[in-house]
């Protein structure tokens, strides 16, 4: 930040230097509230929950950009020797400390305009899974299915893969894993995993939204993959945990044998 008192030794009256703070100031605490606002409503309305997440950003930076044109506009009527003087300590403090904080802030104008994620989209980013929660100027939250924010910088965006589970619909898909071995009836135990799906309280079946049921043979064992979506990208795991709970029950009552180390749960749309 420049110094108060650099700015006035500039010639930048007091009056103008406090206009500036109280703007920021204020922008920061509407950018809060309107937030805070915003996702305690869509928390309330579970069909229209990711649309209105969608807002938050949107809402943000529409705040800090008012607030950037109402600073802007009395630094603008400086002189022109106040102007070079301000220009160059903007560019020192951006090339010392600033510079993370301006590519973030790029980043986080390409995720509003592209959108490659929005908040409240299950994603993969460098490495990182879990659920969109914020997109600030500097960094997007995600929480993890262990309930841990993780911050990852929006300048991430130009550097690694993003995967997006759901990409802003509340249905997703969820892949379930389980293996048996190789003497086992596998027909039998495709068919008890495709049961388990299509007869579970969180799984969403049309037209649209088809399961499937793949069966693909390794070298020691058999793996049956189980695809079908959940109506709310919430019941992922409750889903995973219920479908593979069913099957394996099925197979110890019907001697369906598994390997040892078996079950793999995976997320995709």
């Amino acid at each position: 930040m420049i110094p108060l008192q650099v700015l006035v030794e500039l010639g930048i009256d007091q009056g103008t230097i406090v206009g500036i703070v109280g703007v920021v100031v204020a922008a920061y605490l509407a950018s809060r509230l309107v937030g805070y606002g915003l996702i305690a409503i869509a928390e309330r309305s579970p069909t229209r929950r990711i649309s209105i997440k969608m807002v938050v950003p949107i809402a943000r930076f529409l705040i800090y950009g008012i607030a950037a044109f109402l600073v802007l506009g009395p630094l603008l009527q400086l002189s022109t020797s106040q102007l070079l003087a301000v220009s160059g300590l903007l560019g020192a403090a951006l090339g010392f400390g600033l510079k993370d904080l301006f590519a973030g802030m790029i980043g986080g104008l390409v995720l509003i305009t592209e959108r490659p994620y929005q908040v409240g989209d299950k994603v993969t980013i460098d490495g990182d899974y879990g659920e969109v929660t914020d997109i600030g100027l500097r960094a997007t939250t995600v929480v993890t299915p262990d309930d841990t924010a993780v911050r990852v910088p929006n300048a991430t965006l130009f550097t690694a893969n993003v995967s997006n589970a759901n990409t802003g619909s509340p249905e997703m898909m969820v892949v379930i894993e389980l293996s048996v071995t190789s003497k086992a009836d596998v027909q039998r135990a495709s068919a008890i995993v495709e049961e388990a799906m299509v007869t579970s309280k969180y799984v969403y079946v049309d037209d649209d939204h088809p399961f499937a049921v793949i069966i693909e043979d390794e070298s020691y064992y058999r793996t049956i993959r189980g695809k079908a979506y959940v109506a709310d990208l919430r019941d992922e795991f409750a889903f995973a945990s219920d479908v593979t709970e069913r099957s394996m029950a099925a197979f110890a009552s019907e001697g369906i044998e598994m390997p040892e180390t078996s079950v793999r749960i995976s997320e995709h749309r």
